[in-house]
């Protein structure tokens, strides 16, 4: 079989080196990286049988330039760049990779706590994150090692996710709460984790946002499509203390900018930016390719 890696941000030597191993004799591994054209893509997966990407996109076009694909891996946890009907009306399956690059986007989401709590390290007295109460939103593999992380902080932790019991909550020392305007309006810190779908769209809007404590800070690591960002704006305009720190650059950039170092955003989305979650990605990505060709293993697959 024919496994296409096509990614215009390219995986580290020492993972493509693993990819190899894991291919074998049986699959050919092709490498196409740092395209520049969307075109690019839909000519190279002409012959693929699988496709392995990160946050390239996989259009109706690409899919439908690729006459023999059969699988689709997007390698991380997020999947949105994948046109999962286009997939679906071709039989074409289409996988994420869960938890590898989790603990990665933990360790950011602590770090831009630290860094806006004192004050994006510029002048000014700053505070501490011992003591906060910091509320989670969607309890998954982000946001487990981040209540995790937290605790050693000494923070003080709750979580909104109506699809985890209170049992579990519990038992990792996180105090359930039962709706997210109680989450968002409780805490000092919220950690937002959710997907970008239909149903969470613009879901963080003006009714939730107009309940943040002084002072309060989100923390946004998912994507920024799950914000309202014109109300993002207006509630930062009529509470000068509220922080925002994001990895997802938001399209009201610009104009977030007047807030100063309430503000940060990195300069693109970096939250599985590390050597670790790299190759942790790219080889359970392989390794679900290898595994769904020999035996029809589906464990991951996001589209119907």
């Amino acid at each position: 079989m024919k496994i296409l890696l096509a990614t215009q941000k390219p995986f580290s030597p020492v993972a493509v080196n693993q990819l190899k191993e894991i291919a074998g004799a049986e699959h050919e591994l092709i490498i196409f990286e740092k395209y520049k054209e969307q075109s690019d893509l839909e000519k190279a997966v002409e012959q693929a049988d699988a496709l392995i990407v990160r946050s390239d996109k996989v259009t109706a076009n690409v899919v439908n330039a690729a006459s023999n694909l059969k699988i689709v891996v997007r390698a991380g946890a997020g999947y949105d760049n994948v046109d999962l009907q286009a997939c679906s009306d071709r039989n074409i399956v289409v996988m994420n990779t869960p938890g590898q690059n989790s603990n990665a986007v933990a360790e950011l989401s602590l770090a831009l706590m630290l860094y806006l709590a004192r004050n994006t390290f510029s002048s000014g007295t700053g505070s501490e994150l011992r003591g906060k109460k910091l509320g989670i939103h969607a309890y998954g593999n982000v946001g487990r090692l981040v209540a995790a992380l937290a605790g050693g902080f000494g923070m003080k932790v709750s979580a909104f996710d109506p699809f985890i019991s209170d049992d579990v909550l519990e038992k990792d020392g996180v105090t359930p709460v039962k709706s997210v305007s109680e989450l968002y309006s409780g805490n000092d810190i919220v950690s937002i984790n959710i997907p970008a779908i239909p149903s969470t769209v613009k879901s963080i809007n003006k009714d939730i946002l107009d309940g943040l404590k002084e002072h309060a800070m989100l923390i946004n690591t998912a994507r920024k499509e799950v914000i309202n960002e014109m109300d993002l704006l207006d509630a930062m305009r009529k509470h000068p203390s509220i922080k925002y720190g994001t990895d997802v650059m938001p399209d009201c950039h610009e104009k977030m900018k007047e807030f100063g170092s309430r503000y940060f955003s990195t300069p693109k989305k970096m939250g599985a930016e590390t050597e670790e979650a790299n190759i942790n990605a790219a080889v359970a990505a392989m390794n679900q390719i290898v595994d769904y060709f020999k035996t029809g293993n589906e464990k991951y697959r996001v589209n119907s």
